[in-house]
């Protein structure tokens, strides 16, 4: 990706980024790693010092290892709402179908209803609200990984709630999918993006970054 060098954050529309943004990320242990020094928020908040140090902006992660929608919805207010955020990202989805592995995932409808709850109390604050597609259980990129068809299904339940809701979309499957389809030849059922099949390795984290940086419209390095 290129850009014109600059020192400034120049506002491109009104959905970029502006004065005293504070920006919360609500997940599970991907996004809890995402503060680590390679981790996907700790490369947010790199960029962000660089192109718009000017802005002032703070990044905060509201991740914790094992989480579904249910845990989400019940830490809401505590994580994110009490802290007045103007931006949320909610990246969730994964374990509410990995953890069908041990019988303890999320029924489609609690998934739904539950992420439909978290939408509509952060929006009631105001804050721009960003919702993630869970992305990726496996890294296989001809649809063979185990829990390929229930996380499109649940991918699914959160487009159509972005949509019927008027959340804006950042659909990390679709983003996920494409990447593997072009970088994973020998289809590898892990090492390019992730780990272990779930949680992200450097480049996963570079790649998350700058779908993020994507959205909220900052210029990004070469």
């Amino acid at each position: 990706m290129t850009h014109s060098p600059t020192s400034e954050c120049t506002p491109i529309n009104q959905t970029s980024l502006k004065d005293k943004d504070r920006i919360i990320f609500l997940g599970d242990s991907i996004t809890q790693a995402g503060v680590l020094p390679y981790g996907y928020i700790t490369l947010l908040s790199m960029q962000l010092a660089k192109h718009c140090p000017e802005l002032g902006i703070s990044l905060i992660g509201a991740g914790i290892n094992g989480h579904k929608v249910p845990h989400c919805q019940k830490r809401l207010d505590r994580d994110v709402l009490q802290k007045k955020p103007s931006i949320v990202f909610v990246y969730i989805g994964v374990n509410d179908v990995w953890h069908w592995q041990h019988n303890r995932g999320t029924t489609a409808d609690d998934f739904e209803a539950g992420l439909r709850d978290i939408i509509g109390r952060i929006q009631a604050t105001g804050a721009r609200l960003i919702l993630c597609t869970p992305s990726v259980i496996g890294e296989k990129r001809d649809a063979s990984n185990r829990y390929d068809d229930m996380l499109d299904e649940y991918a699914c339940i959160s487009r159509n709630i972005a949509r019927q809701s008027g959340t804006q979309l950042l659909d990390l499957r679709v983003a996920f999918m494409d990447y593997l389809k072009q970088h994973n030849p020998l289809n590898a059922k892990q090492g390019i993006l992730t780990s272990d099949g779930v949680h992200l390795n450097k480049n996963g984290n570079r790649f998350l970054s700058e779908l993020i940086f994507k959205t909220l419209l900052v210029p990004m390095d070469d």
